[in-house]
């Protein structure tokens, strides 16, 4: 496990090192973290006394409609991750004329898709870009054609949708943006997740699924998306944007947050930022390697294998505590908070740990202590999630399990 030691940055105060893992592309940049000791709201996580912080979690309340993720992108920059790239900081995650995947959970309706309101929000916190935002947000999902509420996968305009109204889906978030003259789009990738295509570079100009002849040690066989948005842009969810006039690649341009909704899951326990990867394969081409392979660290094969998202935002604003991945109305959990990391071991452990497993000791017959981040015994949500975060720790990304490494910055209480 990749450790980075605590150094004194100045005498008055003490700050911290922090890595934040970003693009597959970009590496893991590092990251000063200030403690500030005048911010009377914010409260710093009991392990954070000496030794080395691998990972930052940042959780804020909010309800979606509120100015939560304006209040989460202003901790995170006053604590070293700058959310923002410009030339001023050039470290920062998103630049303005970046193209940006928001990976939603869209399979379920009701409480158990990415809160819209939320998608909204940071949308809005997107378009705040302080050079100008000018580039292209896809509000995408692979609810994999199958199961689901209904049976028969995803949908990106589920009229019993999980916001404050229950009426607002995900595309009437898009039609309201591009209402506003904004380049935003949503694509279902369910549409074409049964059409197996072959790389931009090849000439095949189609949407589907590129699908590697190989398969990997944990039982997954790489596959992901390659599509073109209704603006014209060619995207390759593993190589980049797809240039027509100078046959090339730009994979810098291509970002991605994984934005999961925290709930239970009957056969891997935890819903989380890890697994909520398991909407950019296709199951349906990998003959279900790709889900079978998530209790054997698939998705985290799937992560480094193809694009690591640059920011995971963890939905809990309501969360499902029991009998999920399916999450409706009557059995979700209001807790209006959110959380985000680099690290979506970090996360997930996290929030599993503090958030979701308490609400589900309540709950009569549930499964709270198969979902403990830190079990060993196969079947148990931190047997899988430890042999994914090793599949990233291979591929060089900075991730860790180990709560004395995480900084944790708490603004919820």
């Amino acid at each position: 496990m990749k450790k980075i030691n605590l150094f004194i940055l100045f005498a008055a105060s003490i700050a911290l090192l922090l890595t934040a893992s970003c693009a597959r592309q970009a590496m893991a940049n590092v990251v000063p973290v200030s403690l500030l000791e005048n911010e009377s709201s914010q409260t710093i996580n009991p392990l954070q006394n000496t030794g080395s912080y691998v990972s930052a979690v940042f959780i804020e309340s909010s309800n979606g409609t509120d100015d939560g993720v304006r209040r989460l992108v202003t901790s995170m920059q006053r604590n070293g991750l700058d959310f923002f790239k410009t030339q001023a900081s050039p470290s920062g995650l998103i630049a303005s004329n970046d193209v940006i995947i928001l990976k939603i959970n869209a399979q379920w309706a009701e409480r158990g898709g990415t809160n819209t309101d939320l998608i909204r929000s940071l949308i809005e916190a997107i378009h705040a870009h302080p050079e100008g935002f000018t580039g292209e947000i896809i509000i995408a999902d692979n609810g994999q054609a199958q199961f689901g509420s209904e049976r028969n996968g995803g949908s990106l305009s589920w009229a019993n949708a999980n916001s404050a109204t229950r009426r607002q889906s995900a595309m009437d978030v898009v039609r309201y943006f591009q209402s506003q003259g904004h380049r935003v789009t949503g694509v279902l990738w369910d549409d074409f997740t049964t059409v197996r295509v072959n790389e931009f570079s090849s000439g095949d100009m189609a949407n589907g699924f590129f699908v590697e002849n190989t398969r990997r040690s944990t039982g997954l066989e790489i596959s992901y998306p390659k599509f073109t948005t209704e603006y014209g842009t060619h995207v390759s969810f593993k190589e980049g944007i797809w240039n027509t006039n100078t046959r090339t690649y730009d994979s810098e341009k291509l970002k991605v947050i994984n934005m999961p909704v925290l709930k239970s899951h009957g056969g891997f326990q935890v819903t989380g930022a890890v697994k909520n990867y398991m909407g950019t394969p296709s199951d349906r081409l990998t003959s279900r390697r790709a889900h079978n392979s998530v209790g054997t660290g698939g998705m985290g094969t799937q992560m480094a294998a193809t694009r690591m998202p640059v920011l995971n935002i963890m939905d809990m604003i309501w969360i499902g505590p029991e009998r999920g991945p399916n999450n409706t109305y009557a059995m979700a959990e209001e807790i209006n908070k959110i959380a985000a990391s680099t690290d979506p071991v970090a996360l997930d452990v996290w929030t599993a740990k503090y958030v979701l497993i308490p609400e589900a000791a309540k709950r009569p017959g549930g499964r709270a202590a198969s979902m403990d981040p830190h079990g060993t015994e196969p079947g148990t949500f931190g047997h899988w999630l430890r042999l994914s975060m090793n599949e990233l720790d291979r591929a060089g990304f900075i991730v860790t399990m180990d709560e004395a490494e995480i900084l944790v910055v708490n603004n919820s209480n």
